[in-house]
């Protein structure tokens, strides 16, 4: 009986190949909340440009950005014909990317 006690239990890890994240998954919390994707986004380009500063009204911002988008083109899965939606860069001032 004393083991019984000691059984701890084991979560699943998961891993999510970002660049297939939908519209529709992020804005509708499928894969997780939409903010731990934008956070991890951010990090990642943030990253590619060997920038270590977190600016956190921008983070806000293009999340915002992406969600609208998201909210409005559920299907959408891609900016650009060859790129994933969420795998690039959010910067919607002008041109229109995710």
């Amino acid at each position: 009986m004393l083991a019984l006690l000691a059984v701890t239990t084991a979560q699943a890890q998961v891993s999510i190949d970002v660049a297939k994240i939908t519209c529709d998954q992020f804005a509708a919390y499928r894969i997780t909340d939409p903010h731990n994707i934008a956070i991890w986004l951010s990090g990642y380009y943030n990253g590619k440009r060997d920038n270590t500063v977190i600016d956190t009204q921008v983070l806000n911002e293009n999340y915002t950005k992406l969600r609208d988008i998201c909210i409005t083109n559920p299907r959408l899965t891609s900016c650009k014909p060859s790129r994933g939606c969420l795998t690039r860069p959010i910067a919607l001032s002008g041109g229109k990317e995710c």
